[in-house]
């Protein structure tokens, strides 16, 4: 009787335990519980952030190669984008349009290679299990090549919005580009002319300010005789 009362005691005993760490888990096991949750969280963003990548590098490629039909498939339907000549573009049709305005064969400029740099990872918002937009922003080097061949390296900086389409992929919305108005090729080129033309106004005008006082000491000999 006493070793069945005593294994009677050891059961209830255990399933109070039991039930006592369902009703109320230690916090090791809520440690655990949240550290799982939040693998899976990890997991899922770096997933999320693989896709950005790939449609950075896909924008890359499309230019780079010349593939200026290709870009639209990286950006949202409601796009808002901002050009470094500060054009707007808001539709994915004007995308193809603005570069075969500017280059190519009848453009303006012959062929532009870019590289594009994430300063670090996209800030994801909205529900915290389920972000659906987000801010990333970042450097860029733009090559132009003009007709004649020369290129004119340009640093640029910009800012992308980032949202989910209908079909759950991720696009750009909203895109801002922009350049250092004093730190690029063309200005430069122009505060060089700028000197050059400036010196060249110099001498010119010392030139004539010479022949201005030779005619003056001539005109004052001729009056004396």
């Amino acid at each position: 009787m006493l070793i069945r009362a005593l294994a009677i005691f050891l059961m209830l005993f255990t399933v109070n335990l039991l039930a006592d760490e369902v009703e109320n888990p230690s916090e090791a096991n809520i440690q655990e519980i949240s550290s799982q949750d939040g693998a899976v969280q990890d997991a899922a963003n770096q997933a999320i952030h693989q896709e950005l990548r790939s449609l950075l590098t896909g924008i890359e490629t499309a230019i780079n190669t010349e593939q200026y039909a290709d870009l639209k498939q990286y950006f949202h339907e409601n796009l808002h984008v901002t050009t470094i000549n500060q054009n707007s573009i808001t539709t994915p049709e004007g995308i193809d349009a603005y570069f075969k305005e500017w280059f190519g064969e009848g453009g303006y400029l012959k062929k532009l290679d870019i590289q594009l740099n994430a300063d670090g990872l996209t800030q994801l918002h909205g529900n915290a299990d389920d972000p659906n937009w987000g801010l990333v922003y970042g450097t860029g080097i733009e090559n132009y090549q003009l007709a004649d061949g020369r290129f004119l390296p340009m640093k640029t900086r910009w800012t992308a919005t980032v949202t989910k389409d209908a079909n759950g992929k991720w696009r750009i919305l909203a895109l801002h580009i922009g350049a250092n108005f004093y730190d690029n090729p063309i200005f430069h080129a122009v505060k060089a002319s700028t000197k050059y033309y400036a010196a060249g106004g110099l001498v010119i005008g010392a030139m004539l300010g010479a022949l201005g006082m030779a005619w003056f000491r001539r005109k004052k000999q001729s009056t004396l005789v």
